[in-house]
């Protein structure tokens, strides 16, 4: 029987695993007993003045370093050789010599570029000033069987990138730094949080009843107690239910569900930022927000000035705060004002403009979406657009002027929704009116609309303190600080369609 592991195998696979082989008959094949002691960066910052470490300089020192690595390249020149390591740092190149490694210099030649190695020796500096590993000690610690993609080309194959994560980042620089930023930025949003006595917790990530949004959620079932439950498609009413409790500044950092199309925007799992602060307002959650998102474009790039596509983003100037109404209207000269909340008016305006309506749309839902029609691809500078619809608005406490709208926001940069935030709806009657609502919407045939959860009703009963909450999409910030197109450009391992047979 074939192995199944065999099956794309090609000529140079077939040798690579016959290198393997006679590693095994010797039984060195995969050592585990090298211990690296240095890394590539801190050796190239440590001896980057190359007028005071000159190769004199260096050997005099006497230094020595151990590393492991994978090669990236090779120059064999007799007795005599160069090559590339490559470790979680970056690259440091090697300087072999027959005389100093004996036996090993041989086998060397017959190694292939993305093994991994491991060195030890003394750092000198070439004649064309390069640090360098002049290595005494040399040897193969895991035979690679597919060789990597052309350095000139790397992976040009967009869907193979996101496939074969683990060789993208291999032969791609820009995809290494895009997470190693990426791991910075979630790193500084939790220190700013935590420097703001907020406290960092984890909430279930399978839920009883999906609450917290109007998504629709992925379904599983708990064999042993012969239970529905549901992928969370937010953490929300778990992260209340704390503040009832007394924990009056939460975050959670995590996963959410939502059993969604996939696009540039969108993959069925994504991270969330989600955060609760009691005795605050939507108004002090927008500041926090803008503070956050400034200081941490701050600290992990140096600046506030950012590319985004075609587009110069500047963080730092105040954020503007625009109602919907007022956008909708600026952006729609052919609706007036007094036609914002007369139905009729506003299925005609949205059959004119193309945007394909149900008949359970309010008004409000109609505004919303001649909003997403017309307005927000425009918001290219940082603009939090506040006053959202009652309608649209399940969990969002009402506006005490206009009860028909809540003290919501949504944060647009770039054209694209980065966060939404609210005032909390703490009123135990009104929000179980409004869960009422959703459940109607749902029996109306709305899979999107929220389950009645009676267990966070009681809660409220309790007492919800006035707060204010705030969800960020980590993975479109990560996609604003790092300039990428794509979600799936800062997704490790993105949602694909299993390729073909398996």
């Amino acid at each position: 029987m074939t192995d199944p592991s065999h099956a794309d195998e090609n000529p140079l696979i077939a040798e690579r695993r016959a290198k393997l082989m006679a590693l095994r008959e010797k039984g060195i094949a995969f050592p585990n007993d090298f211990r690296r002691a240095d890394y590539s960066a801190d050796l190239q910052a440590e001896f980057a003045d190359a007028e005071r470490w000159t190769a004199e300089a260096l050997e005099a020192s006497g230094g020595r370093v151990q590393i492991a690595g994978r090669l990236m390249a090779k120059r064999v020149m007799g007795k005599a050789s160069f090559a590339q390591l490559q470790d979680m740092g970056g690259r440091i190149q090697l300087y072999l010599t027959a005389n100093d490694l004996d036996d090993s210099y041989d086998a060397f030649k017959g190694w292939d570029v993305g093994d991994i190695l491991g060195v030890s020796g003394t750092l000198t500096r070439t004649r064309t000033g390069e640090l360098s590993v002049k290595a005494d000690g040399l040897r193969l610690l895991t035979k690679s069987l597919r060789p990597l993609p052309d350095k000139w080309h790397g992976l040009a194959d967009v869907e193979q990138r996101y496939r074969q994560r683990y060789v993208d980042l291999i032969v791609t620089p820009e995809a290494r730094e895009v997470f190693v930023r990426r791991s910075k930025i979630v790193s500084a949003m939790r220190g700013w949080l935590d420097a703001r006595r907020f406290l960092e917790v984890e909430t279930p990530m399978m839920h009883y009843i999906p609450g917290g949004a109007t998504a629709k959620p992925f379904t599983t079932h708990h064999n042993a107690l012969d239970l529905d439950l549901y992928l969370r498609v937010a953490p929300e009413l778990y992260l209340k239910r704390l503040t009832v409790g007394g924990l009056e500044r939460v975050y959670e950092i995590n996963r959410n569900f939502r059993n969604e199309g996939v696009s540039t925007r969108h993959n069925p799992e994504f991270t969330m930022l989600e955060l609760y602060e009691a005795y605050a307002s939507y108004d002090e959650v927008m500041d926090l927000t803008e503070g956050l998102i400034r200081d941490t474009a701050t600290q992990v790039l140096g600046t506030t000035q950012l590319q985004w596509e075609d587009m110069a983003i500047d963080l730092g100037p105040a954020f503007r705060r625009w109602p919907m109404d007022d956008a909708v209207l600026e952006h729609n000269p052919d609706i007036r004002r007094e036609e914002l909340r007369d139905l009729e008016a506003m299925r005609a305006h949205c059959r004119r403009l193309g945007v394909r309506i149900k008949d359970s749309y309010g008004w409000g839902k109609l505004l919303l979406e001649i909003f997403e029609k017309t307005v927000e691809h425009t918001l290219v500078q940082p603009t939090f657009i506040t006053r959202h619809p009652t309608e649209i608005s399940p969990l969002a406490r009402a506006n005490d002027a206009d009860p028909e709208v809540t003290d919501r926001f949504e944060l647009f940069i770039g054209g694209r929704e980065l966060a939404n935030g609210f005032s909390e709806l703490n009123d135990p009657e009104d929000q179980a009116a409004r869960f009422q609502a959703q459940v109607e919407a749902k029996e109306g045939g709305d899979d999107e609309a929220m389950h009645y959860d009676a267990d966070y009703i009681r809660a409220l009963e309790v007492g919800l303190p006035p707060t204010g909450g705030l969800g960020i999409g980590i993975d479109r910030l990560v996609m604003l600080l790092t300039n990428s197109a794509s979600i799936r450009d800062v997704l490790l391992f993105p949602y694909m369609r299993p390729e073909s047979g398996n």
